[in-house]
Parts: structure tokens; sequence; C-alpha cells
């Protein structure tokens, strides 16, 4: 039983590969079940492909930190500290004297406009289907395959998602990410004794899941490759979503087929390489509203992994800042270490400690980035063009932490940030 784009079935047997998040893009593959996306609709010139950033062999605890001022740009010296609660404030408070004394733009402010309104346009005039690299591969998990099965299957693929297909309605059944795994295993918490009903579980069962946790399903938003690429992030900011499946229709079938799937970094990665405005995003940090600087969660290395899980899923976060004994960052655990520990079903792990679940981390893990509040966007995104990030640890210059700053948060602003004024 096979459904449609080289579907993986009930019985494991894969086809062909998946939208390559965490590795380099294959050779181009071809399969029966899989046509050609179409082609873009833009009739501007094309944007640069890129390959995947290889990633650097890192320990697995002990880690050398990344910052972007640090390798990209120096840092300006004549910044003084923080002396506000949080950017947010900074930038709000600096709105409010502009207002009040009735000042016009610094060259800074007018520069960083021009450069989110370049961003913008670009969006508007890119589609979905632009962003794609030259050859992909794309794994589609049919809903009769049972949970642990998938999730070998993605660990040998080196990915962390993929689209689901209902084979009985031949139609697309929304996408698997680490928060079903995360599911599987709170539910297994909460039912000691089911351990031989969880080995069971097909992709079928995660809604039931959900609901048996109490945990309110997420929206799986998805768009048409041809749509405009500032529509796909619009609706990934709407859903809160970090990835959007896109679906086009089967002239053949009239039904609908994913293309591919998308996710925030691949599109700040394509903004990065392909609009040198990024480079006018010059104000630090400390001066705009972007990231999350308040009550951020945190843990230590003896932490029980499962508190830190809990912690995941009770604030919807996908990382936690690990702290040393003097309050220093030392490393993160992300939501995805979690598909390590249960890997083949097993999970006698979850009664690891954060310090011992992070030693089972691959050799190939890239370490852990950070910043500062003196860093600029402009800085962030070269980092996301020359590496594979998903977040940026905010600290000062002893370590320690001051906050989180996300992709999602980094989409949030180049969209939203003063939007309101262009209409």
């Amino acid at each position: 039983m096979r459904g449609a784009n080289g579907t993986v079935n009930g019985t494991g047997a894969a086809a062909n590969g998946t939208v390559d998040e965490f590795s380099t893009p294959s050779v181009p593959t071809t399969t029966g079940d899989l046509p050609s996306p179409p082609p873009p609709s833009t009739t501007s010139s094309p944007p640069t492909n890129f390959p995947d950033a290889s990633a650097t062999s890192q320990p697995a605890v002990t880690l050398p930190f990344v910052a972007p001022s640090s390798y990209l740009r120096p840092r300006h010296p004549h910044h003084n500290h923080l002396k506000l609660s949080t950017p947010a404030a900074a930038a709000a408070q600096q709105k409010d004297r502009n207002h009040n004394s009735g000042m016009a733009m610094s060259a800074l402010d007018r520069e960083q406009v021009e450069g989110l309104r370049a961003i913008r346009r670009f969006l508007k005039v890119r589609t979905s289907y632009d962003v794609l690299p030259l050859s992909f591969r794309l794994i589609v998990f049919d809903t009769a395959l049972l949970v642990k099965k998938s999730l070998n299957i993605l660990i040998h693929n080196g990915i962390v998602s993929a689209p689901l297909w209902d084979s009985k309605t031949s139609t697309f059944a929304g996408l698997l990410t680490t928060s079903d795994y995360i599911n599987v295993i709170q539910y297994y918490w909460q039912n000691p004794d089911a351990l031989a009903a969880v080995d069971q579980f097909r992709l079928s069962s995660l809604r039931e899941i959900e609901r048996a946790i109490g945990v309110q399903p997420i929206e799986t938003v998805s768009v048409h490759p041809d749509r405009p690429l500032y529509e796909a992030c619009r609706k990934m900011l709407e859903s809160r979503a970090r990835r959007i499946p896109l679906l086009d229709d089967d002239d053949e079938t009239n039904r609908s087929m994913v293309v591919s799937v998308v996710t925030q970094y691949r599109i700040l990665k394509f903004i990065a390489v392909n609009v040198k405005e990024t480079e006018m995003l010059r104000k630090p940090l400390r001066e705009l509203s972007v990231g999350t600087y308040r009550d951020v969660q945190t843990a230590r290395m003896e932490t029980p992994v499962m508190d830190v899980i809990h912690m995941l899923v009770r604030y919807s976060i996908s990382s936690i800042p690990i702290l040393g004994e003097r309050d220093e960052l030392i490393n993160v655990f992300e939501s995805v270490d979690v598909i390590t520990l249960i890997k083949g079903g097993v999970y006698d792990d979850l009664n690891l400690n954060v310090g011992e679940a992070l030693l089972k981390r691959s050799d190939d893990f890239s370490g852990i980035y950070t910043c500062t509040l003196n860093d600029r966007l402009d800085t962030i995104f070269d980092t996301i063009r020359k590496s594979r990030v998903h977040r940026l640890v905010v600290i000062d210059k002893d370590m320690k932490l001051v906050g989180v700053l996300t992709l999602s948060d980094i989409l949030q602003y180049i969209l939203l940030e003063g939007e309101d004024q262009e209409r």
C-alpha cells in the first residue's frame, strides 16, 4: 500500500526521502509518484539557490559558543550596558520620546525601516516554490505507520518532521513533528502501565493521544507553492508553526498532493542570501522589540529530563537554556533532543538527567549560537546565511543568560515591525 508522493506505508517500506532540513540536499531523485512542481510564476530574476551549511563536530556537553559579533563584525565599545528592563521597553521608550518631541527618525532608524520594507517587498514577489533547493528528497508517512517505526526512519534520515498522508482517503493528514513524540511521552508518563499499547500506536492515533492528555492540537496550515512567500510567512506566524507544507492539486485526480515543506530557517536563509538590504538592519537588539527576555525557563545539568519535557509542553517552547553553578549559560536542551532519547521505542532514557541526556547527542551537533544585546540583525542574518541556526541565546559579557532570540521572533519582527505605517 502506497500513498501519494513516495509515502512510507504501514510496513515501514521507505520511498524517496524528505524535505531534508538538517542535511545536505541529495542528488536529483526521480519517482513516478512525485510529479515535478510547477515552475515559479514570477518573471523576475531567479534567486540564488544555496546548499545547506555543513555542521562542525562539537563536544556533547561542554560547548564552545558561536556569537555573531565574535567573528562577523566587531562589537562597538561605545555601547553602554542595558539600563532598561528589556529591549522591548527600550524600543517603546524611544518611540515615545520621538512621538512626544516630534523628532524625525534618525538616519539609523530610517535605514532600519527601509531594510525591513525591502525584505517585505522581496517576500511579496517571490513564491514559496522559489525557496526550494534545486534538488531535495521528500518523505511522506502513511498514517498507518507505527509511531516507533516513524521515529527510527526520522533518525535514519537525519530529519525531525515529515508530512502525513491518509492512504484510505488519499488526502494530506498534517505534519509529524517532535511535538507529537513529546505528546506520546506525556501519555506514557501519565499511563506507565500502557507501554504495550504505546508500542502499537500508529500515526493515525496522534489526535487521540492529544485528547487523552488534554493538549490543544496544533493547527496545520498549508499554502500553494505559487502563492507569495509573504503569505506563507503570515500563515506560519498566525498558527505559531515553524514549518508549512506546500500543497498543489494533481491535474489527473484533482486531489491535493504534498510538494514540499518549507521551514522558517529556510525562509530566513533565503532572505539572507538574496536580500542585500539585510545589511541595513544595523540597530542593536537592545533597541528592538524582538526576542524573549522575561520569564525565560531554565534548567540545570542535574535536572531530570522529564521535568524539562514538562516545561517544553507547559510553555509551548522548543528549548530550555541550561545554566551552571554561577548561573552562566553552559548548554541548551532542545525539543529535538527528545527524539534521540526514545530511539527504538525505548523509554528508559527518560529517567536520565539533562547532563546525561545531552551526552547522547550525535557527534556532528553544531553547538550553541549566542549573541549579545549589542549585536544587530545584519550580523545575525549573516550568521543564518553561513550556519544552520535555529535560535540564538542572548547573553551578557559574563555568559549570564539575558534572553532567547528564536527564528519565529526574527520572522515576526521583519514582517510586522512598522508594517501598519506602510498602509
